[in-house]
Parts: structure tokens; C-alpha cells; sequence
């Protein structure tokens, strides 16, 4: 059951917490010796401030409230503020749940498959370049450039939908993803995005390119870092199959989403995201602040459904990124080689 009041109080939690980091950072003197501390700001801005994508993400899914006005409207002002055009991602986000890990209709982290140009060619340039290496390289392509490579190409996405892009649903890209009426909304939520891109000009024009790089920029890249790792580890891993379109079933999908341990920080700041994703799956519009009853529930009705991986996060992010490489069809499903 949705409580707005409630949804607005978290709403209202991470809105000002990360608004209390952003007054914070302009104490920070802008000279080269203070970037370790730079650093530091926005990492932990960006953190903070994912909170605010999550509550966003949570109006994308009609969680947030039954008054669908307001709904909206939070959900666009929070992602518009953070580049998100709100409208077009809740679109393919909504594909990315009703197809999840279906290896020609879904929305983001589809594997390549062994044998295919794609395939092989990861397989060689980790040969090429060693694990180590390679890993590293893959971590920061995911997770730097793997956000705007989705918006604006959709990268990682399905082969259903063909090259979308979530501001623009016409040629020279595919508009499939967003039929009807969806056109319209991509291209209000382009708006959205836009303005605050001029709000972010203005404030360039009248303080300098540095401050907003420093305050709002690197923050930025953290927040994107995050939303990317959550989407990659909650779908992916060396024992997490995909299915072709005569295999593939919603409960498959929603099941073969894993829960992880992201500790009570993390928990709180964002909250739950990571550690309550299987019953978000499950059903999508399960408020957040009721996901872990959810979660209880689905553990005691199906506890050999259920999956749990304890591993450390920085350790299944080092494992996916280096084995999770191309899958090769065995049986019913496709595999990681």
C-alpha cells in the first residue's frame, strides 16, 4: 500500500541531505591541492544524491503515490535534475522489467552471445590484454560511459528495439521503443533535460565552468556510477542464466534476480534498492519503505527461488566484469562461457 505522506518524507530526506552535501562542497577551496577532498565530495555527493534517482525510479513505477499528478511530478523534477529524461527512461524501464533477462527483448546488460562478432571480439581483447587489465578497462566502461551510452544509443539494450535514443524517438534512430503517444513523452522529458542543461550554462556563464564541474559534475558521475552498478549486479552473474523468446517466462525473469549485501548505509541512503530487488521484480510498484516484508515473504514461500549472493559488492563487481563476458546456449537457457 502507498502512503504518500510517507514517500514525500523520504523524498523530502534525500532531496535535503543531498542539498546539505552541495552546501558543504561550497566551502571547498577550488585549487589543485584540494583535490583529494574534491574527490572525496563527490563521491560521497554522488552517493548521497542517487537516493534522489531512487526516488525517482520509484515514481517511474507508480510506487510513490496514488495522486499520479504529483507522482509524475516528482519523479520528473528529481530525474530532470540529475539528466535523466524521466518519461522515456520510464518507458524502457518498464520493458527492461517486463522482459528481464530475455536475450532479444530486454532493456540493458543483454550479454553478447559466443560465436558472434560481438562475442568473440570481448573474448579476445581479454585475451589480448590480460584479466586484469581487461577487468579494469571493462569497469570503467560500464560504469562512467555506460549510462549516456544507453540514453543516447542504447547500448547493452536488446536487438528488439534496434539504436534508440531516450531524447529523440525519430530518425536516424529506432522509435520502436517508444510507440504511440510515448513520442511525445520522450521529447517533453528532452525538454526537461534541456532546461536544467541551460540552468547548469547560466550558472557556468556567472561562476566558471570549475565550480559546476567540481560541485555538480563529479557528483554526477558517481550517482550514474551507481545506477549502472545496481542494473549490472542484480542481473548479472557467472551462475545467472538468460532465456530466448521460447524459454523465457516473466516469473524466470523476476527470479533470476539477485538481492545483495550493500550494508546499512547504502541501505538507508538509497533506499534498499540492492538488497530488496528480487521483490522489486516480483511487483514493481511495492513502495520501497514495504520491500522488505516483501522480501521476508518471497524468502519463506520460495526459498529455492530466492537468490541471495553474500559476496562483497566490490568482489561480485570484479567477478562480473571479468568472467560475465559472452553467454553460449545450453539446454532451455544461455550461460556465461
Amino acid at each position: 500500500e502507498k502512503n504518500t505522506a510517507k514517500s514525500m518524507a523520504y523524498a523530502a530526506t534525500s532531496v535535503a541531505l543531498t542539498l546539505g552535501c552541495l552546501a558543504v562542497g561550497h566551502l571547498i577551496p577550488l585549487k589543485l591541492a584540494f583535490l583529494p577532498i574534491w574527490m572525496l565530495y563527490a563521491a560521497v555527493t554522488g552517493t548521497v544524491a542517487t537516493g534522489c534517482w531512487v526516488i525517482a525510479h520509484e515514481c517511474g513505477h507508480g510506487a510513490f503515490s496514488d495522486n499520479a499528478f504529483l507522482q509524475d511530478a516528482v519523479g520528473f523534477v528529481l530525474h530532470s535534475a540529475l539528466l535523466v529524461p524521466y518519461f522515456s527512461w520510464q518507458r524502457s524501464h518498464a520493458i527492461h522489467h517486463a522482459r528481464t533477462n530475455h536475450m532479444t527483448e530486454g532493456e540493458t546488460h543483454v550479454p553478447h552471445v559466443a560465436g558472434t562478432n560481438a562475442g568473440d571480439g570481448s573474448k579476445k581483447r581479454k585475451e589480448w590484454m590480460g584479466e586484469p587489465i581487461y577487468t579494469v578497462v571493462r569497469l570503467v566502461t560500464h560504469l562512467v560511459f555506460g549510462w549516456p551510452a544507453y540514453i543516447l544509443f542504447g547500448a547493452t539494450g536488446g536487438s528488439k528495439y534496434g539504436t534508440t535514443n531516450h531524447f529523440w524517438p525519430y530518425a536516424p534512430f529506432s522509435g520502436k521503443l517508444f510507440p504511440g503517444k510515448w513520442k511525445q513523452k520522450v521529447l517533453f522529458s528532452a525538454a526537461g533535460v534541456f532546461t536544467m542543461i541551460g540552468v547548469l550554462t547560466w550558472w557556468a556563464k556567472t561562476a566558471g565552468v570549475l565550480p559546476v564541474a567540481a560541485l555538480y559534475g563529479g557528483p554526477l558521475l558517481v550517482t550514474n556510477f551507481w545506477l549502472v552498478l545496481y542494473t549490472w549486479l542484480q542481473h548479472t552473474d557467472v551462475d545467472i542464466p538468460h532465456f530466448d523468446k521460447d524459454n523465457w517466462t516473466f516469473i524466470k525473469g523476476a527470479f533470476h534476480t539477485v538481492d545483495r549485501p550493500y550494508g546499512p548505509v547504502l541501505d538507508f541512503l538509497h533506499h534498499r534498492i540492492g538488497s530488496t530487488h528480487v521483490a522489486h521484480h516480483v511487483n514493481s510498484t511495492i513502495p520501497h519503505y514495504n520491500a522488505v516484508e516483501a522480501t521476508n515473504a518471497l524468502k519463506e514461500k520460495y526459498p529455492e527461488h530466492y537468490l541471495f549472493d553474500p559476496t562483497p559488492i566490490h568482489q561480485a563487481m570484479w567477478r562480473v566484469a571479468s568472467k560475465c563476458i559472452a553467454v553460449e546456449k545450453k539446454g532451455n537457457m544461455y550461460v556465461f562461457k
